[in-house]
């Protein structure tokens, strides 16, 4: 995707396999490209949230295995355990340290090692995009139905960042309003600024902005009146997390919108690669595992100051805080769940048409 007119994919290689990121904590004031060059590195850009969506999280972890390899340092379970220890929602980075590991167990000789993390971080990185692009596609077919029967644009509201940023490419939840976009289609996106840490606020707009989607940044709490106004014609969202039974953990506040939305009779979607379904649980309340981070992302914002980043207390310095970074959507409050093979229920049943071989 672009930004200021050039083309950008999350994370990138250069040279003889130079690992970069975009450090996502400056968005969208100050655009800072960061060079990966060992396992420390990789795993604080993910703890950190230098990089953070589900996809983007597991391809960073599969390149920081390589890094980690290249040390010389590590057995490959210290690598596997630094590696997940980071963000323990998100089931694409264990997928894809486990993936990684699986391959590599047989193998003894260092540099076949370091080859085929590589291979496999590479073929994590290929299989994002690809699956991100066709959840695009797939989506895309839903904004057409809704655009065939409504004059004006088409409302879509979503929350947190499932754009490119959160991905490798095209992302998750907002491929599909990309493609309707360059293909025409009037529609216009409320904008959650998604609390603490505003991924909405700064990264969607930004995204949206860069690519020319019209839309507007509204407070968390903003969805529901915009939904009994009529004002939302569907919800899109990205997961971290999706059970095999349709339950969606994704970013503190979803479920609330979801509420929202089934009060209001509004299709609530949820675009989840396979990578981001967890075929091992069931039930998402009981089984997603939700990381709980820092209080002071509570009490501190973070802004642009006469051109310097800055982080400015809005809370008494004394009064505690409590900061969930995710909250789970039981199935039954979820229409569809887009799919890089198609749009599924979310139930078992549904999900397992389209991935037979989890049965």
């Amino acid at each position: 995707m672009k930004i200021k007119g050039k083309l950008y994919q999350s994370i990138w290689e250069e040279n003889n396999a130079e690992i970069f990121i975009i450090d996502q904590r400056f968005l969208p004031h100050i655009f800072v490209r960061e060079q990966l060059t060992n396992l420390e590195q990789a795993c604080n850009a993910i703890q950190e949230m230098h990089v953070r969506g589900a996809p983007l999280i597991g391809v960073t972890a599969a390149y920081g295995f390589y890094l980690g390899l290249l040390e010389d340092q590590y057995e490959l379970e210290e690598i596997a355990e630094s590696l997940k220890a980071t963000r323990p929602t998100a089931v694409d980075l264990q997928w894809a340290v486990d993936q990684i590991q699986l391959q590599l167990k047989n193998i003894d000789h260092k540099d076949e090692r370091h080859k085929i993390a590589l291979q496999q971080a590479r073929k994590f990185r290929e299989a994002s995009i690809k699956s991100c692009y066709s959840i695009g596609t797939h989506g895309l077919s839903l904004i057409e139905k809704l655009a065939a029967k409504k004059k004006g644009p088409i409302n879509i509201l979503t929350h947190c960042n499932a754009g490119w940023l959160a991905t490798v490419d095209y992302g998750t939840a907002i491929a599909p309003i990309y493609l309707a976009h360059k293909k025409g289609i009037e529609l216009h996106v409320w904008v959650d600024e998604t609390r603490p840490r505003n991924q909405g606020a700064r990264i969607t707009a930004f995204e949206l902005l860069e690519e020319g989607v019209p839309h507007t940044i509204i407070p968390d709490n903003t969805g529901g009146h915009l939904m009994q106004h009529g004002k939302v014609d569907m919800v899109i969202v990205g997961t971290d997390r999706t059970t095999r039974c349709g339950d969606v953990g994704n970013k503190i506040g979803t479920y609330l919108k979801a509420l929202a939305a089934h009060d209001n009779d509004i299709p609530f979607y949820v675009a989840a690669p396979s990578s981001s379904i967890d075929w091992d649980i069931r039930n998402g309340v009981k089984e997603i595992p939700i990381e709980e981070r820092d209080p002071n992302e509570v009490k501190w914002i973070q802004g642009l100051e006469n051109g310097e980043i800055k982080k400015v207390l809005i809370s008494p310095l004394a009064s505690p805080a409590l900061n969930f970074g995710f909250d789970v959507t039981p199935a039954k409050y979820v229409t569809g769940i887009i799919t890089e093979r198609g749009i599924a229920e979310a139930n078992e049943t549904s999900l397992l048409n389209l991935y037979p071989e989890y049965k």
